[in-house]
Order: C-alpha cells, then sequence, then structure tokens
C-alpha cells in the first residue's frame, strides 16, 4: 500500500477535527450575530432560527446608538488596544532581539523570567496594580489600561519573537554592521522585516484578550468618559431586566474589529504559525 493511500485517511481525519473545533467556535458567534437582527420574542422563541419579515428587526442596533455612548466606548477600546500593540510589539522585539543576538550573564535567567509572565496571570496582582494607580493618579484613565496591557502581553510577545530573530542570519547583520548600520538600524532595517509574520501572530494574540476583556476596565477605568465596548455593554444588563436586542447588537459591533484585523493579517498570522510549527 502506498504512503498517499495510508495517509489519506489520516490527512481527512485531520480535517474532520478541524472542521468541528471551527463549527463549535464559530457557532456562538453566530447565534449573536443572527440574534442581534431578530425582535425580542423572536430571541427566546427561536433562538436557532434565522430572521424573516417577520421576526427582523433593528431595535437593537438603534438602541445601542441611542441610548449607549457606543462610539465613545468604541473609541476607548480602539485608543487602548491600538497604543497597547504598539508598545507590545516594540519593546517586545527590542527585548527579543537583545536576548536573542547579545550573550551576557544572566541571559537565559532573564529569558526564563519573563517566560513566568505567560504562566501566572496578571489578574492574581490586581489589587497590588489598583494600588499602584491609586497612588500614581491614573485611575480612571486610559494611560492606566495601556500600561496594564503592555506589562500583560510583553512575556509572550518575547517568547514568539526571540525564537524567530534567532533564525535571522547572522552574516546579514554583520554586513549591515561592515557597512556601518548601528544596532538600532540593523533591528529596524534588516532583522524586523524578516520577522513580520510572527509580529502578526503576536499582533492578533495580544489584540483579541484585550479588545475582549471586561476585569480591567471594570477595576481601572469605570468611569463613563473611559469605558471600553465590552464595558459598556454593561449599561443594557440590569438587575431584574436586560435588554437582550441591545446587549446582542453591541457584541455583534464589538466583534467587528477583530474580524477586520484577522482579514488584513490571515496570511501573517499563517505564515507565523506554520514556521514556528516547522522549527
Amino acid at each position: 500500500m502506498s504512503k498517499a493511500a495510508t495517509s489519506l485517511p489520516r490527512t481527512i481525519g485531520a480535517h474532520a477535527v478541524l472542521l468541528t473545533y471551527t463549527a463549535i467556535a464559530l457557532f456562538p458567534v453566530l447565534v449573536i450575530v443572527v440574534n442581534s437582527f431578530k425582535s425580542r420574542n423572536a430571541i427566546f422563541r427561536s433562538p436557532l432560527s434565522l430572521p424573516t419579515a417577520e421576526t427582523f428587526d433593528l431595535i437593537g442596533y438603534t438602541t445601542v446608538m441611542a441610548q449607549g455612548d457606543f462610539f465613545l466606548y468604541f473609541q476607548n477600546s480602539l485608543i487602548v488596544t491600538v497604543a497597547s500593540l504598539f508598545f507590545v510589539l516594540l519593546f517586545g522585539a527590542m527585548a527579543a532581539f537583545a536576548l536573542s543576538e547579545y550573550r551576557f550573564k544572566g541571559n537565559t535567567m532573564m529569558g526564563l523570567y519573563l517566560a513566568l509572565g505567560i504562566m501566572i496571570p496578571i489578574r492574581l496582582g490586581t489589587v497590588a496594580i489598583l494600588q499602584l494607580m491609586v497612588a500614581s493618579g491614573l485611575v480612571n484613565t486610559l494611560t492606566a489600561l495601556i500600561l496594564v496591557y503592555t506589562a500583560q502581553g510583553l512575556p509572550l510577545a518575547v517568547f514568539i519573537l526571540s525564537e524567530f530573530m534567532k533564525q535571522v542570519s547572522d552574516d546579514l547583520k554583520n554586513a549591515g554592521r561592515i557597512d556601518g548600520l548601528s544596532e538600532y538600524r540593523i533591528f529596524f532595517r534588516l532583522v524586523l522585516p524578516l520577522v513580520r509574520p510572527a509580529m502578526a501572530t503576536v499582533a492578533v494574540f495580544t489584540m483579541i484578550p484585550i479588545w475582549n476583556d471586561l476585569w480591567f476596565p471594570l477595576i481601572l477605568a469605570p468611569s463613563e468618559a473611559t469605558k471600553t465596548v465590552t464595558l459598556g455593554a454593561q449599561v443594557f444588563i440590569g438587575q431584574f431586566v436586560t435588554n437582550w436586542n441591545a446587549v446582542l447588537a453591541a457584541l455583534s459591533l464589538a466583534i467587528l474589529p477583530v474580524l477586520i484585523l484577522y482579514f488584513f493579517f490571515s496570511r501573517q498570522l499563517i505564515r507565523g504559525i506554520t514556521s514556528g510549527a516547522v522549527k
């Protein structure tokens, strides 16, 4: 029996598992989006059915636009996410370049210390972080969220990017040094363009937890002026009555940036993941 014939069942099985996982992962998202276009009665009567002429209703979206200051929440989330991603990618790439390029005493221990940040959730230090932000006068500011999310994303960024930067040719970097390039120019002009797939991977894995987070916005920035999309959606959830149309509409709108990010960076993301798998 040929190798192709023996590998075919494995390939079919692997694709079946992946398709099943994809369906399970996308099912809640589809339910949220579909029900956001239905009336309240239709949501509870037939949550899995598609909107019809009788059940189609945009009351959730009109409520979000009218009652909740959604555009402000969206703007806050966008500012926090973009700024956090910028600092995570910049400082993470610099730290990864230093750990992979230069050998110094404690190099390995420094890498292991940063890796601890992946294993230990940052939420364990919530009380200390809150005390620090209060002492710094940063409570109810977007700066507090940016600082926390930057610290949260750095360990994973350093861990992933350092492995990719080790694969960059030493001859290329030495040639740049011979041509008189400084270490900063070598980093920005030679190294960073070669690790773009890895940076796209880090960006996606960093953005999703930041955009979806409710914990730190609720604790560090709960004021109306600094609410994020996730926290703003809680406006429509009451103790006795919940406006599910508005909640589902707000969540559907919050999904859009993640989809747009994946649309633009999907190729880089897949290249980064597959390159890591090959290595």
